[in-house]
């Protein structure tokens, strides 16, 4: 059984990131915890490319004042075809949000190498490891099949990512992270870890209300508190009727909120399938309930949120990282 953590057992984290205005929030509420202990930070093409993906990681952990923890740049496309990006994060992937240029440089080792390098010393130490995806899993995929020997360091695979009673956010069936490596996420589903998935399901169900954007207010200019009520001011998607309120879904914070407060959210057992081939269906998603397919099952999906408690959480880490600065 995996362990609680807590701050004087902190849980140590890769955090393996596409930045993106939510992965930013879900990288400060981490460095806001004193739970987790984020021993570096991979990337991977995901809602834009590589490289603007690592130099924005660079900058958030700048304005967090934490420039020590090392960035791995990973993979810079998906496993099989060509890359897509995300639609909402805009051409820099920080929204409207303007960051100083990084001071501090990526490291030259490959997010796979430096995964598998942490994993190789908590092995060595009888310790486990948490990694947390937050875009496209090509990253983890490539470790699972190159160093398949390292697996039993994971103490378990915390994701954003699928779609399963609701429909996808980016074709019809797909929600984006799978959609853009839906091979890398067979792969994973399929290596036997331990598995915790936060889909639009329950992403959908913390909506960035104004009444919640306002917990953000007040942090001083270049703080983490101001740029995030930036970023969360920039997020609505107008469209209530998909959503069933104004604002815009949470989607990867609630990875690293759920590594410290599991109470704030629910979810089931079942086997996950990925699709790769269907053109229609291509990087759906499909969970056997109530199994009928006879396979056992790989991930706990989480379908329902305590959204304010959420936001709570996510606002107080922030505003604490934000004083501590």
């Amino acid at each position: 059984m995996t362990a609680a953590a807590s701050p004087t057992n902190p849980k140590p984290v890769i955090i393996d990131c596409d930045p993106g205005v939510d992965d930013t929030l879900a990288i400060l509420f981490a460095l806001g915890s004193p739970e987790l202990d984020v021993k570096a930070i991979t990337t991977v093409c995901g809602n834009v490319p590589l490289e603007v993906c690592t130099k924005n990681a660079l900058k958030v952990l700048e304005l967090a004042g934490r420039s020590d923890i090392p960035v791995h740049p990973g993979c810079d496309r998906p496993m099989i075809g060509e890359p897509i990006f995300g639609k909402f994060h805009g051409a820099g992937g920080l929204g409207k949000l303007v960051l100083p240029a990084p001071v501090t440089k990526p490291q030259t080792l490959h997010a796979v190498e430096k995964m598998a390098e942490l994993l190789r010393a908590a092995k060595a130490d009888q310790m486990t490891l948490t990694i947390c995806t937050l875009g496209p899993m090509t990253n983890l995929a490539v470790l699972i099949k190159l160093y398949p020997d390292l697996l039993s360091a994971i103490d378990r695979v915390v994701s954003m990512g699928g779609a399963y009673r609701i429909a996808g956010n980016r074709t019809l069936t797909s929600e984006f992270n799978m959609l853009a490596d839906p091979h890398a996420a067979s792969i994973v589903y399929s290596a036997g870890l331990n598995y915790v998935a936060l889909p639009l399901d329950a992403t959908h169900q913390a909506m960035t209300s104004p009444e919640r954007i306002a917990w953000f207010r007040g942090g001083e200019p270049g703080s983490p508190l101001a740029a995030t009520h930036e970023l969360l001011s920039g997020w609505a998607r107008n469209d209530p009727k998909r959503y069933g309120s104004d604002g815009g879904p949470m989607h990867d914070p609630l990875v690293t909120v759920y590594l410290v407060a599991p109470q704030l959210f629910q979810s089931e057992l079942a086997h996950v399938f990925v699709e790769c081939d269907s053109k229609l269906c291509y990087g759906q998603t499909v969970a056997d309930w109530y199994e009928q397919s006879g396979e056992v099952p790989n991930a706990q999906i989480v379908q329902k949120v305590d959204a304010d408690g959420v936001f709570s959480i996510l606002s107080e880490r922030i505003r604490s990282l934000s004083q501590s600065g």
